[in-house]
């Protein structure tokens, strides 16, 4: 290596020695900016030995001193917000869905890149590219692992939580959004790279995430599980791809020819990186796992040959070069993912003069800044789902008491949810304490209540007491939910209704349906606040509340969003996700991911609250669309007839009348719009062709389908709430 060095400083000096006096000089070609892309890629191909190449195709990359080459760690995470302390924290993403608000989308994740542009420039990495001065567990990097467009199919998922819901048009479209504002628009560098994940047909259980095999219809495939990342890919120019673990007819998704080489490269000429999830290559050999391949080495060079450029883990490093020792791959296999990988770094300017950095101005006052506290605030209000209102919301002035009681109300932390930061103490407060805030004279009485889960009480002895307690109180909030410790990622919980991250029911546990009940029993009006990332099934306490709010996880403002929505500072315009299902009982076989009976584009029953359904402080009546155009563009004028000013949330949703085993109705547009009490307002919605894809087997891909088709407008999923015209295209 020693002799290869040497000669490429040579022929690098050679190049340089004779260049005009102020002309930069450069020691190898790849540090050189004015060079392509390209160019400074194969450099690097042509000095690097097999070993060193394969050790820079882990997400914790070696560092090469000799060519003074950074150690770097391809893992951070931004889900709804970067990781560390004192950073921003956004609604965590299944609230961010809900504001169904795609430029809002943008101007949350262009502050969340503004954000590790300036961690990484005020940060001092240590060997393994991690922050020297912070012991938390994760990375600081330039290359994020967001956002999760998987389809949220099933409420039982406990990491659904992390994606944009239930309906593949509302996943890519918000994840675009996501997309663009993370790796922004200079044309020559990347500001941060973005990631789609995870790739593809995935959505639970994560109990047998590591030897779950999945198969589909190949509609299925192509009109719920693939839209999302396509758009992602097509669209928004994604630059990574995550595999994900579980297998998909028969192969790792790490090691799919369908999946990576057919559809992803072939179909979508997608010429970005592919990353492996952590520890998803152990599972092709590993036992008890998928046990797809005999070894270590045949997972790596599968995982190449399929082009899994970098590998969350530790086989590529050892394993690569005894593969290619033992001819079951080719350093040209190496080098095709390793050009992929290489142009990442150049492209987020890691061999780049400084002084030509566009966002080398952003530092500490760019974190956790004031404007970001407010936009997170304004995203939580957003992102707020009235589901039920019987008049008690907003509060009436002159209000005297308020009892808040649950495990929820005085619980910051819970906001926050999963993959999230720590937000700086100034930017958080619990819903108990924002309510306090905002009461004015009024007493705020609390007491926790209730655990989530177990029977124990804290403060009181029995909800008799609690019940004699606040029987003079104008109003009783109970704050109702789950946390991040009992859904999310691959973990063990030891209670009835949970297992392995998701969970067995979607009803809330028995212990805070008690509280509801105990609560309503006092007779004074009775508001609900929940707080989940997840549907929660209140088919069964429907009846013991008189108003319901979702509230996510909100992240850092989320109880002063709850708070503003409400004592009326905030009209509530959030639509849900995701189906809210009456039980337990409308649910089909979990392990089962073909998509008839799931999510509102396939379920054939009535839920308790329907996707794209939320309500407001206010009403809006709908005029008669128009259709015009060869982007089929619905113009709808939209009436605040109401006395308050409010966002409506405009749906446009397609039904094939020709096309057996068609979805129910399936989301093809939407726009969020603030509308003045009294005011009409025109709402365009341009469609496009692809609202008319659909699955065509003669190209194994989507394509518009002629036909007649039903144009659904209105402001949510339900029938009740849609009107309609039909056209032909």
């Amino acid at each position: 290596m020693k002799q290869i060095t040497i000669l490429a400083f040579a022929v690098a000096f050679a190049a340089t020695a004779c260049a005009p006096k102020n002309e930069a000089v450069y020691d190898h070609p790849f540090r050189n900016p004015s060079l392509s892309v390209d160019e400074r890629v194969e450099d690097m191909v042509s000095i690097l030995t097999i070993e060193q190449k394969a050790g820079l195709l882990q997400s914790g990359s070696i560092s090469i001193d000799s060519l003074g080459i950074a150690a770097y760690n391809w893992w951070s995470e931004g889900c709804h917000g970067i990781t560390g302390d004192g950073v921003t924290v956004f609604p965590q993403s299944i609230g961010l869905a809900a504001t169904f608000d795609e430029a809002q989308q943008l101007e949350v994740f262009t502050a969340v890149s503004d954000e590790a542009r300036a961690r990484w420039n005020t940060t001092e990495h240590n060997e393994f590219g991690r922050d020297k001065a912070n012991s938390d567990p994760w990375w600081h990097g330039l290359s994020f692992w967001c956002p999760n467009i998987n389809i949220f199919r099933d409420p039982r998922w406990g990491r659904g939580q992390e994606t944009c819901g239930e309906d593949p048009f509302l996943a890519g479209v918000m994840g675009s959004a996501t997309v663009r504002g993370m790796q922004g628009d200079d044309p020559e560098h990347y500001k941060t790279i973005a990631c789609a994940k995870h790739y593809a047909v995935h959505s639970g259980p994560e109990s047998s995430r590591h030897r779950f095999d999945v198969s589909v219809s190949q509609r299925d495939l192509w009109e719920t599980y693939l839209p999302a990342f396509r758009m992602l890919v097509k669209d928004a120019h994604v630059q990574q791809v995550m595999g994900a673990y579980n297998r998909y007819e028969g192969e790792p998704c790490n090691g799919s020819e369908r999946l990576l080489v057919d559809i992803l490269r072939g179909k979508w000429n997608y010429d970005g990186m592919v990353v492996s999830d952590c520890g998803a290559i152990d599972n092709f050999y590993v036992e008890g796992r998928h046990m797809t391949h005999p070894d270590a080495e045949s997972a790596c060079a599968a995982a190449i040959k399929a082009g899994c450029d970098v590998e969350c883990g530790d086989n590529y490093q050892e394993f690569i070069p005894l593969a290619i020792a033992r001819g079951l791959m080719t350093e040209e296999d190496l080098n095709v993912c390793f050009r992929r990988a290489m142009r990442e770094r150049i492209m987020l300017g890691m061999y780049d003069p400084e002084e030509i950095d566009p966002w080398k101005n952003l530092g500490a006052a760019d974190i956790s800044s004031e404007e970001h506290a407010a936009l997170a605030r304004k995203a939580a209000r957003e992102s707020i789902v009235l589901l039920k209102n019987e008049g008690v919301l907003p509060f009436k002035a002159g209000i005297k008491k308020i009892a808040v009681v649950g495990p929820n109300a005085d619980n910051a932390y819970m906001q926050l949810g999963n993959y999230n930061g720590q937000p700086i103490p100034e930017h958080e407060k619990s819903i108990v304490a924002a309510i306090r805030d905002a009461a004015g004279d009024a007493e705020v009485f609390y007491c926790k209540a209730c655990n989530h889960v177990t029977e124990e009480t804290e403060g009181v002895a029995d909800f008799n007491e609690l019940s004699a307690q606040v029987s003079d109180s104008d109003v009783i909030v109970v704050v109702t939910g789950l946390t991040a410790h009992l859904e999310g990622e691959e973990m063990d919980v030891p209670y009835e209704g949970f297992f392995g991250g998701d969970r067995t029911k979607i009803e809330l546990p028995s212990i805070q349906e008690d509280l509801v009940k105990a609560m309503h029993a006092t007779g004074k009006p009775v508001v609900v606040v929940n707080c989940s990332g997840s549907a929660i099934a209140f088919g069964g306490i429907e009846s013991q509340y008189d108003a319901l709010v979702q509230a996510w996880y909100g992240g850092q403002a989320g109880g002063l969003a709850v708070a503003d929505v409400l004592f009326g500072k905030y009209n509530p315009a959030g639509r849900l996700p995701v189906t809210f299902y009456a039980s337990t009982s409308q649910l089909p076989d979990f392990l089962d991911y073909n998509m008839e009976g799931k999510t509102y584009r396939y379920f054939r029953g009535e839920p308790l609250y329907a996707f794209g359904y939320g309500l407001s402080y206010t009403t809006f009546e709908y005029g008669e669309a128009k259709v015009k155009g060869s982007r089929h563009t619905v113009t709808v004028p939209v009436t605040n007839t109401g006395s308050v000013d409010g966002d409506e949330v405009v749906q446009v949703y397609i039904k094939s009348l020709d096309n057996p085993g068609a979805p129910i109705k399936t989301l093809k547009g939407f726009s969020r719009v603030n509308i003045p009490a009294g005011k009409t307002v025109n709402v365009s919605i341009e469609l496009g062709d692809g609202a008319f894809e659909s699955y065509d087997a003669s190209i194994d891909e989507l394509s518009v389908r002629k036909g007649a088709y039903r144009i659904l407008y209105g402001g949510s999923s339900r029938d009740e709430d849609l009107k309609s015209i039909d056209i032909n295209i």
